[in-house]
């Protein structure tokens, strides 16, 4: 019997074999480090942006384009792609750190969009967004 005596048979045992308790508690502990380990280490390695820690205003080049074909960057109408192409340059240059935003009508065709990201890659701004207003939900 665990803990007492042979010649004691039909009494109360007065003491505890904690062998097996630490063992069970030992195998758990290494469970949780292995599984941990695993849990914290992403699966898929990404490269996320870093949070600033600087007071400084990004700049930021609006293009917008309306269904009429019209084009406004910064606000200014744009004549045709070579004026666009030479003003996304310009602030470029004084930018280095320049983002674009586009913002298209829904009627602008993908084609044109996709035109006009060419267009500012050609200038130097790979930082392209896209302004975008959600979808009203249609009740069922």
């Amino acid at each position: 019997m665990a803990g007492g005596s042979s010649s004691d048979r039909g009494g109360m045992i007065s003491g505890i074999n904690v062998t097996p308790l630490v063992d069970i508690t030992l195998v758990l502990l290494i469970i949780l480090m292995v599984t941990a380990k695993i849990v914290v280490s992403p699966a898929v390695p990404m490269n996320l942006p870093q949070a600033s820690h600087t007071e400084q205003v990004q700049v930021v080049f609006t293009v917008l384009m309306d269904r009429e074909g019209r084009i406004l960057a910064n606000g200014h109408l744009m004549r045709d792609d070579t004026s666009l192409l030479a003003t996304a340059t310009r602030q470029r240059r004084e930018h280095s750190d320049l983002r674009a935003v586009i913002q298209a009508d829904g009627e602008v065709t993908h084609r044109r969009v996709i035109h006009m990201l060419d267009i500012l890659h050609r200038a130097g701004i790979d930082e392209v967004a896209f302004a975008v207003e959600p979808i009203a939900e249609v009740a069922p």
